[in-house]
């Protein structure tokens, strides 16, 4: 059987959910590949910024890393705008719902609101408020997320950086989101089998 032959789940077999569920785990463990590849997408366009938006990732990454940045930390700023592609009014949100199954959730909430916190730098010249990351000031992520913004994300726009390549960064996100989504997926019971 190359494909489950039901046209509703509750005429589904448990040996259709057996082949579904390890295609479903080989797709799995392919993630880091076609994230790598996405991020790739980020090349070329620079939206008027110094650096383009994948210069700019790598840029973030490498000096995270030279900053002492622990392995998931320095994915997450590789990757912290590789929703920037698709939507990016909402870039922020992309990104962390990529991150959000392999990361601390300290993280995750970083990457979320990245872009807010971010704004101290650049919201005065937009008329808005640049403190607006302070209401968040007693979260428990509030200070990672002002490291985050303030020594590395907003100081990536060097066109003279000596940035590391992405090679140097495929380990590192092989690792990170080849670990077990949310702590694990679930196995097949074929104990619980409705009678």
């Amino acid at each position: 059987m190359n494909q489950a032959s039901f046209r509703r789940f509750d005429e589904s077999r448990l040996d259709e959910w057996h082949l579904i569920d390890a295609r479903f785990r080989d797709y799995q463990a392919d993630a880091p590949r076609r994230v790598l590849d996405h991020l790739h997408r980020l090349a070329g366009d620079h939206h008027g910024y110094p650096v383009d938006r994948f210069e700019h990732s790598l840029q973030t990454a490498t000096r995270a890393l030279r900053d002492g940045a622990d392995e998931e930390m320095v994915v997450c700023a590789l990757l912290h705008d590789i929703g920037d592609d698709l939507a990016p009014a909402n870039h922020a949100e992309i990104a962390a719902g990529i991150l959000e199954p392999f990361i601390d959730p300290l993280n995750a909430w970083m990457i979320r609101h990245h872009e807010l916190f971010q704004g101290y730098h650049y919201r005065h010249f937009f008329g808005q408020d640049r403190h607006a990351r302070e209401q968040f000031r007693d979260h428990p992520a509030y200070a990672r997320t002002v490291r985050f913004c303030d020594h590395w994300d907003q100081a990536s726009f060097d066109p003279d950086y000596d940035t590391l390549p992405l090679e140097h960064f495929v380990p590192m996100v092989e690792r990170v989101l080849g670990r077990p989504p949310f702590g694990g997926l679930p196995d097949l019971i074929e104990e619980n089998l409705p009678r």
